[in-house]
């Protein structure tokens, strides 16, 4: 008798739990499903826009009939500073442009190939439900157009790409961009929404290398890039192109990594992701520090500005952050919120029991000295400048802005022109405590910089001649007299 009754105890059980299953089932699945026999009444034209910038949400509500034009566009442009690249590009810029629809649209997607071009292309988008994701319907020549309409059938965050063989060397010239499909009921509002993407570029020459650029094949391949960039190139979303908000607003980021190889680990350096729609779907997670996003994949993430300064939004594969490229900053303005964060209160030595004061410079230590006949300016400059990106950059910027608040500036710094030695003592010895640089103070610690004379000779040079800093050769045989100085 108990056995029996035990039997039908797991009997309901069963059934209950099939019936839950059965349940939740309907229930993810409960959400918008688009109405393929209803037709949209209204006619509009996609606003496209260029990195960083979003296209805003249509204020209407309800689906609509959109028309995008988008045009392919060979062209040449600038990789980095002295180095030029061949991008094929969807809209002129890479990455492509911005498009922003809801789901539900029907859309009647327009590509032009551009007469000058040299190559067919097509485009692939990840949105799209059908043969390709649209590649099969828009493969064309250069001056030719294809039209393909699709419905929008499922919201998120989405990559399009160009896939005409071959793919890869396609995408890693350039042809990649987003896609939004918003909810019906569109995303909930925010004060400012950036456009984001990662991408790599193999070239010819290593990172920094001056003149025109190629496409290496092989590099790609390997997946051995040598740059890894925010928005098509070295400093485009960063610097002078930095994107400004204010204190207390409110930012959603639409990333996007075009690949072609390696998979993003996005982090905004100084933030916290109050959300973060997983792979630019529905799924959300909150408070994340770090987000995943894989080549040919999304996600958006969202945060409150809560204090001043400059957010770095990188690449948490750290050296391709600050050795590669894969670096975009937002400069956020306001007053100073010490309850939330105070900056640096004081400094002070720390001495461990028993320990001596130690010291940071690392100047006077031993540097292997070779016998190298002394540069030109011109030598100086080209040398400096590979030395000044392997040893400098990452504080004080590519085009010496510094970081504010934190790094000083390297462009027109009346601290550097009053020095006598030109800035030498600073390279090998180092620097410790509050300086200040046109006007504001600075108080950190630059470690010396392990270099020989020659090489701090070209670096300084560099300096001198590139920001603002009234020019000049400094010699190795000056900074050797400078050692011997010190002795």
């Amino acid at each position: 008798m108990k056995r029996n009754t035990y039997l039908n105890f797991f009997i309901i059980t069963l059934v209950w739990m099939m019936l839950f299953s059965l349940n939740s089932c309907k229930d993810k699945s409960a959400g918008y499903q688009v109405d393929l026999t209803k037709l949209p009444d209204r006619e509009v034209f996609a606003e496209l826009t260029d990195a960083p910038y979003v296209p805003p949400s249509r204020p209407e509500k309800g689906n609509a009939f959109v028309r995008v034009d988008l045009e392919i566009i060979e062209k040449t442009e600038r990789l980095a500073d002295g180095v030029d690249y061949t991008f094929w590009t969807f809209g002129g810029q890479v990455p492509g442009k911005f498009i922003r629809i809801r789901q539900g649209d029907l859309v009647e997607f327009h590509l032009h190939n551009h007469p000058d071009n040299l190559l067919p292309h097509n485009i692939d988008l990840h949105a799209v439900t059908g043969p390709g994701g649209g590649a099969e319907a828009s493969l064309i020549a250069p001056g030719k157009s294809a039209q393909f309409t699709f419905r929008a059938l499922n919201q998120g965050l989405y990559v399009y790409h160009c896939a005409t063989a071959p793919v890869g060397m396609h995408i890693a010239n350039g042809m990649y961009g987003l896609i939004l499909v918003e909810p019906l009921e569109g995303l909930p509002p925010v004060d400012h929404e950036f456009y984001i993407m990662q991408s790599e570029f193999y070239t010819t020459g290593s990172f920094g290398e001056k003149g025109h650029q190629d496409f290496d094949m092989q590099k790609a391949m390997d997946e051995r890039p040598d740059y890894v960039v925010m928005n098509g190139a070295v400093g485009a979303a960063s610097g002078n192109n930095r994107m400004k908000v204010k204190v207390g607003e409110t930012v959603r980021l639409f990333i996007g990594n075009g690949g072609p190889n390696l998979v993003s680990s996005f982090h905004v350096i100084g933030e916290i992701f109050n959300k973060v729609y997983v792979e630019g779907g529905t799924l959300i997670n909150k408070d994340v520090q770090t987000t995943l996003v894989p080549a040919g994949g999304a996600a958006i993430a969202e945060f409150k500005c809560e204090v001043p300064g400059t957010l770095h939004l990188v690449d948490h594969s750290i050296f391709r952050a600050f050795n590669k490229g894969a670096l975009a900053q937002i400069e956020v303005q306001g007053e100073e919120q010490f309850a939330v964060f105070t900056g640096k209160q004081k400094e002070e030595v720390y001495l461990p029991e028993g320990s001596a004061i130690q010291s940071i410079s690392s100047g006077k230590r031993q540097i292997e000295q070779l016998d190298i006949p002394e540069k030109t300016l011109e030598e100086r400059i080209t040398a400096g400048q590979i030395l000044y990106k392997q040893n400098c950059m990452a504080c004080h910027m590519e085009n010496g802005s510094g970081i504010t608040g934190t790094f000083p500036p390297l462009v027109n710094s009346d601290f550097l022109q009053a020095r006598s030695d030109h800035g030498i003592g600073v390279v090998l010895d180092g620097l410790q405590g509050e300086i200040m640089v046109n006007g504001v103070k600075y108080n950190n610690i630059m470690p010396a910089v392990s270099l020989n004379d020659d090489q701090a000779a070209s670096v300084i040079t560099y300096v001198l001649n590139n920001f603002d800093n009234g020019g000049g050769l400094v010699t190795a045989a000056k900074v050797k007299e400078w050692r011997n100085e010190q002795k």
